[in-house]
């Protein structure tokens, strides 16, 4: 697949507006704030494909964009406090409201930044899809602001702050160093590959 050809397709504001799934998904869910457009627009080799914002709580809707024969899905950042409360439920029900649904969701990419401990809303949507048997993988973000030292203090601590931790996948990920973008673009390509395989079996 070419990661170059990744375009926005369209946001939705409410999980109905959602057209019916046609490829298989992999979505990017984390808080607001923890990196999700920058990791989106590393791995496609694009500065401006998703829109990065200074401004916590900024992605408000899904974004779907198409790389043949996937779709990525930029889910909204969780856990902004200086939002009114019809705003938050409007969040929680997108968010939840795909996840739940029968669209084809092959991986879901956590994120999580590595300089902190893990917060309740990360913690509640690790045993979410745990408890859904969603696949997914961590990726810890900022990697680059961290000293050696300090780094191998969070790998440590993160033992025993994520649940299930040594059962899960986890790329540390830098949007300075580039630390994890290739990682990240395997995975996709495995899942893509994996598809058209599936296809081609059933032909």
């Amino acid at each position: 697949m070419n990661f170059n050809l990744a375009s926005f397709e369209a946001s939705y504001g409410l999980f109905s507006q959602i057209p019916p799934c046609t490829n298989i998904e992999i979505a990017f869910a984390g808080r607001s704030n923890v990196g999700k457009s920058t990791l989106i627009n590393k791995i496609f080799n694009r500065k401006a494909l998703a829109r990065v914002s200074a401004v916590p709580g900024k992605t408000a809707t899904i974004n779907f964009y198409k790389v043949d024969p996937i779709r990525i899905v930029d889910l909204p950042g969780y856990g902004y406090a200086k939002v009114a409360k019809s705003e938050k439920h409007r969040w929680a029900d997108l968010i939840e409201g795909y996840l739940d649904s029968d669209r084809d969701i092959r991986l879901i990419f956590l994120l999580i930044d590595m300089r902190h401990t893990p917060s309740k809303d990360d913690l509640h949507m690790i045993d979410y899809l745990v408890e859904r048997e969603l696949p997914f993988v961590i990726i810890l973000t900022k990697a680059d602001k961290l000293k050696t030292m300090e780094r191998k203090r969070r790998m440590e601590a993160f033992k025993d702050e994520i649940p299930y931790f040594d059962q899960i996948h986890i790329v540390p990920f830098s949007a300075m160093t580039r630390e994890g973008v290739d990682e990240v673009r395997s995975i996709i390509e495995d899942i893509a590959q994996n598809s058209n395989d599936n296809e081609n079996d059933t032909e």
